[in-house]
């Protein structure tokens, strides 16, 4: 797959997580790998707001863990949970104010079989419907922290955005506090989303 469309510039991370969780919809990710390119449009992503947010890792201030949330918009903050998966996040708002975006399910466009061969063997458009199946899929690990989507094998390019009747707002998932916050968002009638 050509990636046809341009890297998404840092000035488009520089904003609210709730803006950038809604506008990452219909953009790709994109990882270029020593086995070959892998790709997935992005059909559901949930927002963290940092400090001000309950159920973000930022909620009670800057630790090592955390800290890429704290700096720059477009870097991935990676992090490992339930001993099994790593999660991918976009860090957003300004340099000081964490805030970030977690991408919970993609459609693969490039790179299946490479995908198919870490572990799922299901449908395809199940490969990446979750956040755990996107970090085995891109063989994802804590050394991907901190990577600039903007330069280097790690990137999100523009794709096409997604028209607001074609996008659904739900309360996050698998979190246990601040869980009626309407700050999921998803690509109606994708196949790929995680949960209806």
């Amino acid at each position: 797959m050509a990636l046809t469309t341009p890297r998404l510039p840092r000035a488009f991370f520089a904003r609210d997580p709730l803006v950038l969780a809604r506008d990452l919809l219909g953009r790709v990710l994109f990882y270029k790998t020593p086995q070959g390119l892998l790709a997935g449009r992005i059909v559901e992503t949930e927002a963290y707001r940092g400090e001000a947010d309950p159920a973000s890792h930022a909620f009670r201030g800057r630790t090592a863990r955390n800290a890429v949330m704290f700096g720059p918009a477009g870097r991935a903050y990676v992090y490992f949970t339930y001993g099994m998966h790593h999660c991918l996040n976009v860090t957003a708002g300004s340099s000081g104010t964490a805030g970030a975006v977690l991408l919970r399910a993609l459609e693969p466009l490039a790179g299946v079989e490479i995908m198919r061969s870490r572990g799922d063997r299901g449908p395809e458009q199940r490969l990446l419907s979750g956040p755990g199946k996107i970090g085995r899929a891109f063989r994802l690990t804590l050394a991907d922290n901190g990577r600039d989507f903007i330069r280097g094998p790690l990137g999100l390019a523009a794709g096409s955005p997604v028209p607001d009747r074609e996008v659904a707002t739900s309360p996050r998932i698998g979190i246990s506090r601040a869980v009626d916050l309407p700050y999921r968002f998803a690509v109606t009638g994708s196949g790929s989303v995680s949960r209806p």
